[in-house]
């Protein structure tokens, strides 16, 4: 059984770390890194995408991954296509953007433009992010 004094020295240590681990989270989440995917048909559309991107800093790199199998709903019907995925590495505040410049340029009637936040990395990473995006 454990003893008052014993619980509350575990209360006090979770508690500093929840707080270690929030501030830790804020420092990292105050910048606002994020992964972006997108399909593409083809590797042609891909570069495109990517080079539209790049050129403006809206994203500061951008992954061509081949090899995805999709299945999907499309029309009431189930659907299969081989598609590529660009994983696009970017800031929060740009997500609009980028997302206006996929629909713009990409050849789906209803293209993928999915964003996950980056809760966490390599600090020199996250901070190359930072440096090569949009200022506003």
């Amino acid at each position: 059984m454990l003893s008052i004094s014993k619980v509350a020295g575990r209360v006090a240590y979770a508690s500093r770390r929840y707080i270690q681990n929030r501030t830790t989270m804020s420092a990292s989440a105050s910048s606002a890194k994020i992964a972006v995917y997108v399909t593409v048909p083809s590797k042609e559309l891909g570069v495109k995408i990517a080079n539209s991107l790049l050129t403006d800093k809206l994203a500061a790199c951008v992954n061509i991954i081949p090899g995805i199998e999709s299945y999907y709903w499309w029309e009431n019907k189930i659907e299969s296509d081989s598609e590529l995925l660009l994983m696009i590495k970017s800031r929060s505040e740009l997500l609009e953007a980028i997302t206006a410049r996929v629909v713009e340029v990409h050849e789906y009637d209803v293209p993928e433009v999915i964003s996950v936040p980056i809760l966490g990395g390599n600090e020199k990473y996250l901070k190359w992010i930072q440096d090569n995006t949009k200022s506003f």
